[in-house]
């Protein structure tokens, strides 16, 4: 991951957006993923994203984080793809 899970301040607009319109965060996140809108804050998104990039982790550790903190889950997730934008990668 480019950023930390908990990391929120390196871009305040998604934290804010996760914090006060989570299901707005996750749909935003699904559609940039061309994904049906539920699914934005599933394990199969975070699993999916994560091994399309080839980042280090597991399925219980997907599991995990979505589990007990979707929304700092759902904001990495969307900061990841907005730095991965930012550099032509996504």
């Amino acid at each position: 991951w480019q950023t930390g899970l908990m990391d929120c301040c390196t871009d305040c607009s998604v934290c804010c957006c996760g914090m006060f319109c989570f299901p707005c965060l996750a749909c935003q996140v699904a559609g940039d993923m061309n994904e049906c809108c539920l699914c934005g804050s599933s394990v199969a998104m975070r699993t999916l994203y994560r091994t399309r990039y080839n980042i280090p982790g597991s399925i219980c550790s997907d599991y995990c984080i979505t589990l007990w903190c979707p929304v700092c889950s759902v904001c990495q997730i969307k900061r990841d793809i907005n730095r991965r934008r930012e550099l032509g990668i996504f």
